[in-house]
């Protein structure tokens, strides 16, 4: 199974990243938009691996420091637009020791550098020059989720495990 570890984001979050979405589609961005359900923000990807309960047990044994995160600036890795997350030590401190705790355990996770954000577009495309209008918006993260991608047919649902 494919497997990461993320932070849902709460309603008002992911109401306020559609909107963005919607005003990018309006200025003729197209591409694949991440669905609603799906939105969330990834810590630490891990990929396929079979014994979810072992990841959850690091999970619990890393102690998740609850912090405000809020939207601020935004951008892309190629064609992939996402929305920033304000820059945050609690956050950067939690995903080190994270990846740290899954790695020493011998659990493959991806060892990039972390960039706070939320994947709006994926293979964005555009014959005019736009812009990403994110709102002032922000939340409480109390928790990180041990995350699964099922593929539905041409797409792909992520769920809480």
């Amino acid at each position: 199974m494919r497997l990461f570890v993320a932070i849902p984001l709460s309603e008002e979050m992911k109401n306020a990243l559609v909107g963005a979405m919607h005003d990018l589609k309006k200025q003729g961005v197209e591409g694949n938009y991440v669905p609603v359900q799906n939105l969330h923000m990834t810590l630490a990807f891990i990929g396929e691996y079979e014994d979810p309960g072992r990841i959850k047990e690091i999970l619990r044994s890393v102690p998740f420091p609850e912090f405000r995160m809020a939207l601020t600036e935004k951008g892309n890795f190629g064609n992939v637009l996402w929305a920033g997350v304000r820059g945050n030590q609690k956050l950067q401190s939690y995903v080190k020791d994270l990846r740290t705790a899954l790695k020493e355990n011998g659990i493959p996770c991806a060892d990039d550098r972390f960039v706070p954000h939320i994947t709006l577009v994926r293979k964005a495309r555009a014959r005019m020059p736009y812009q990403i209008r994110l709102p002032k918006c922000g939340m409480t993260a109390k928790e990180a989720s041990l995350m699964q991608s099922v593929p539905r047919g041409n797409s792909v649902l992520y769920k809480i495990m």
